[in-house]
């Protein structure tokens, strides 16, 4: 009976619990939808949290796993894993600074051109930082960016331009612009913040021992002959000292230098080349004797072979080199560098049929435009068919060399100055154009254009490219006074060319050019007797040239110094001047003749300071 009641009070019970639990659900629901709401989003935004602060962390972890890697490699020499580790870095993190400067030395010591690049990376993340941007414009100089340097250079902030880093790298840059005496203002500022810098004063001696100054020269070999002693610029320096003293012809420095230069273990075979330029000079017998014994050495190495036969060909013993053919293998002179070589020779001694032998068939490579160009060449000289096949022929083996070249730059300059070396007049102008739009082999090409330009008394296009000249390099007097000069004669941009040739002679002072010009600007601008103090000031000899004896002729015309003005005119040779000094030479014999014929004033006017003609003559850098 007991049992039956707890049965039938848990039956009563289990009825109750169910209509409560129904009424509390009713009654909570909503609130415990709310709860459960709130929990679903504190724990989304937790987990949200927790897996991004956790991806973060292993990002971080795995990109400094990376960069550690990537740097390991760096410094065990494997560049190409080091530059694909840090390349994955990279795309963890596009700012990431120490995996773009592991990328640029990775690159710089595979001679890259990528390098560039990486600096230019560097140096958006960094522009405020002068190393950096120096960094860039080396590369970019390296590369032959010659225009991505100067943009770069330029931002250095001008509180940062006084360094030496800075001085030099402005130095490498003038000098690829081929402004030499920009360059040597740069390294001796750069020498002049850092004295005691060897590598700083290695760079401004090698430059100024070619200087004209005796003073500047002297110094220069006084630093290379100590620098010579030093392991890191021994070598360097006694290249330079050796090829100096052979230019002066000191015999003995010679000698002692050559000697030190095949003993340094650093030596290469174009320091052997270096001995040759002096004992051909010194004795012919040892100078032979010297040859045939580098002869078996270049043999064994393509490259050598070819520097010696090049060399030979330079030297005026392409004959020798013709006879040295003969009797090596064919084997060794059939591809490049050396069958370059062997056509240089051919080409050299005009024998124009074993040059057409020699190129007509075969291929050499990437040279394949080289065979093309001196097969055109020797098509041309040898003139055995009439001359509108043979034109034919050679337009056809040019056009084909000019195609071979693919439009790469460094091949076009060899066509350039192939070109050039025989004369091809319209080939190598239509070349020399095309390449002076590269700015690396911008200078050369518009020096080859100004050269053939003046050789053909083509005034407007030579002032076209004096103007690019001295756009490209405005810091650089004799340029400046040349383009001052034909403006002024030609009356081309008078109050430009005025402007131009006061700059000019403000900075070089002592140069005949500048200061001839500077002069005949004066005298154009009707202060005669200003120019002429300024000539006074140079030394006799070098007013005697024929080119500039037309302007002192006219300054002394024109301040009545007559018979001082007939030397000069004496001194120029009408077969020799440039068309606008003709020109001007009509003008001063014109004055003269109306000059003579008048009568001798009575007082005479203080005569010109101005020496008789002297027994040596020196030469001014002309247009």
């Amino acid at each position: 009976m007991a049992g039956k009641i707890r049965n039938d009070r848990h039956r009563r019970i289990g009825k109750i619990f169910p209509v409560l639990e129904s009424f509390f659900q009713r009654q909570l629901w909503p609130a415990r939808l709310a709860l459960l709401a709130a929990a679903f989003v504190v724990a989304s935004l937790l987990g949200v949290a927790f897996f991004s602060y956790g991806s973060k962390l292993y990002r971080d972890w795995h990109q400094s796993r990376l960069l550690h890697q990537a740097a390991s490699m760096f410094q065990e020499e494997r560049f190409i894993e080091a530059a694909q580790t840090a390349r994955e870095v990279v795309k963890l993190d596009p700012d990431s600074l120490p995996a773009y400067y592991i990328l640029a030395e990775a690159a710089e010591k595979q001679n890259l051109e990528e390098a560039v690049s990486w600096r230019a990376q560097i140096a958006r993340l960094l522009p405020r930082d002068p190393d950096s941007q120096l960094n860039l414009v080396s590369a970019a100089l390296r590369f032959g960016k010659l225009d991505l340097a100067r943009k770069a250079l330029g931002q250095v902030a001008s509180t940062d331009r006084d360094s030496a880093a800075f001085h030099v790298v402005a130095g490498w840059l003038a000098r690829a612009e081929g402004n030499f005496a920009e360059q040597q203002e740069q390294f001796a500022a750069a020498v002049k913040k850092e004295p005691g810098n060897d590598l700083y004063q290695f760079n401004l001696a090698a430059l100024q021992i070619h200087s004209s100054d005796a003073e500047k020269s002297a110094k220069a070999r006084e630093t290379l002959d100590r620098l010579s002693k030093l392991a890191p610029f021994r070598t360097g320096a006694l290249r330079a000292l050796l090829n100096d003293a052979v230019a002066r012809n000191d015999i003995a420095a010679a000698d002692n230098f050559a000697q030190q230069l095949q003993m340094s273990q650093e030596v290469t075979f174009g320091d052997y080349l270096l001995c040759l330029n002096f004992y051909q000079k010194l004795d012919e017998k040892k100078f032979r004797l010297l040859l045939e014994r580098v002869k078996p050495f270049a043999a064994r190495n393509p490259s050598d072979l070819a520097s010696l036969m090049n060399w030979m060909n330079e030297n005026g013993l392409a004959g020798d080199v013709v006879k040295w053919i003969d009797k090596l293998p064919p084997d060794k002179l059939s591809s490049p560098p050396a069958s370059i070589a062997v056509a240089d020779a051919y080409s050299t001694v005009k024998n124009w049929s074993r040059l057409k032998r020699w190129t007509r068939t075969g291929m050499w490579g990437e040279a394949e435009y080289l065979r093309l160009a001196y097969q055109a060449i020797a098509t041309r000289r040898s003139q055995s068919r009439s001359g509108g096949t043979v034109e034919a022929e050679f337009e056809t083996l040019w056009r084909s060399a000019e195609q071979a070249t693919n439009e790469e730059p460094a091949r076009e300059l060899d066509l350039a100055r192939l070109a050039s070396k025989w004369n091809l007049d319209k080939e190598s102008e239509q070349l020399w154009l095309r390449i002076a739009k590269n700015p690396p082999m911008r200078r050369e090409a518009l020096d080859a254009l100004r050269r053939f330009y003046r050789a053909n008394n083509e005034t407007g296009k030579l002032y076209e490219i004096l103007q690019r000249l001295h756009e490209s390099s405005p810091n650089e007097a004799p340029i400046t006074a040349d383009l001052a000069r034909l403006g002024l004669n030609t009356e081309q941009n008078s109050k430009q060319s005025y402007d131009l040739a006061k700059e000019a002679y403000d900075r070089a002072p002592n140069e005949v050019n500048c200061a001839v010009t500077y002069a005949f600007s004066l005298d154009r601008l009707g202060r005669s007797a200003e120019g002429l103090e300024v000539i006074q000031k140079l030394p006799a000899d070098q007013l005697h040239d024929r080119h500039a004896a037309v302007y002192v002729a006219l300054l002394l015309l024109d301040t009545n110094q007559i018979d001082a003005a007939k030397e000069y005119i004496a001194a120029t040779n009408d077969a020799t001047l440039y068309q606008e000094e003709k020109k001007l030479l009509d003008e001063v014999k014109t004055k003269f003749a109306i000059a003579s014929a008048a009568p001798s004033p009575l007082v005479s006017p203080s005569p010109a300071e101005l020496t008789p003609t002297p027994t040596s003559t020196s030469t001014p850098r002309s247009l």
